[in-house]
């Protein structure tokens, strides 16, 4: 079995979980320019200055964290260095287990961490609230992309400055070669963990029910089990990358909320998008 099947259902239900519900939020702002009185460009333009903003929030916020976040990232590297004493025993309980699961669900996970179809979902989201004016699904596409950067950015540097041994080299979770380029020895933390937990986090935030909720972080959890049935990544690797995911997208989600980039005001919306399923057929319908 092929995973071009269940990626693409995979992908067509995370699309879909955007545009089945909407929340009314009163709007803050009354300068707030509304994507009704802005041209496609003009949404462009300010979506990327959002973009760049939410970036740039995610490395200068250290700066200014307090005790709370300190404790916050203190408990993160905590609980990573206790998970150290079972980054082995863990490697070869996965590894145990990697005979019995579905080739095409191993291919579902590498590939939803892959930066190349991630940045297509994500892109496709921001598209799809371009081209509707939908402000909701629109800052959803400009979280994604915004965490997804941030996110991308950090490992990739992290990987190369590091430079921890693979469960696959034969060397021990403590084995390291700083500065390597050696893809051997970019193994911390787990670039497809962050991509992919980052953007289940990302749109997971935007819906109330726990069911959708679980739905889209099952997804998300495919991409790093993956890595550890592949020997591609210790436990450590991917509990960190998730655990960067989770700040990065919160980070960037109240950057937005604070500087009241985005608002939605349904009452002002003279078209309601909504998701049409019938036999055979998918698509969006406009309600006047």
């Amino acid at each position: 079995m092929t995973y071009t099947k269940p990626l693409f259902l995979s992908i067509i239900f995370s699309l879909i979980t955007l545009v089945i519900h909407s929340q009314d939020i009163q709007k803050t702002s009354d300068s707030l320019e509304t994507s009704e009185k802005m041209s496609t460009w003009q949404m462009m333009k300010y979506d990327g200055l959002s973009i760049y903003g939410g970036v740039k929030n995610t490395y200068t916020r250290p700066l200014k964290w307090k005790g709370k976040d300190w404790a916050t990232f203190g408990g993160i590297m905590a609980g990573t260095a206790i998970l150290l004493a079972v980054d082995e025993p863990a490697n070869e309980y996965f590894a145990e287990q990697s005979e019995d699961i579905p080739t095409g669900v191993k291919e579902v996970g590498f590939r939803f961490g892959k930066p190349l179809l991630n940045y297509g979902l994500t892109t496709s989201v921001y598209a799809l609230g371009l081209i509707t004016k939908n402000e909701k699904i629109r800052k959803t596409g400009v979280l994604l992309i915004a965490s997804a950067t941030a996110g991308g950015l950090l490992q990739t540097v992290s990987k190369t400055l590091v430079g921890r041994a693979r469960p696959l080299t034969g060397e021990g979770n403590l084995s390291f070669r700083f500065y390597s380029h050696e893809a051997g020895y970019h193994s911390f933390p787990s670039g497809h963990t962050i991509l992919s937990f980052t953007t289940a986090h990302a749109i997971a935030k935007q819906f109330k029910s726990p069911y959708i909720k679980g739905g889209i972080y099952a997804i998300g959890l495919l991409s790093p089990v993956s890595r550890l049935w592949e020997g591609a990544h210790w436990l450590t690797d991917v509990v960190l990358g998730m655990a960067i995911s989770v700040v990065i997208v919160d980070g960037i989600d109240n950057y937005l909320k604070r500087t009241e980039r985005y608002a939605y005001n349904h009452k002002k919306n003279k078209i309601k998008w909504n998701l049409k399923l019938g036999a055979g057929q998918i698509g969006i319908v406009g309600s006047f």
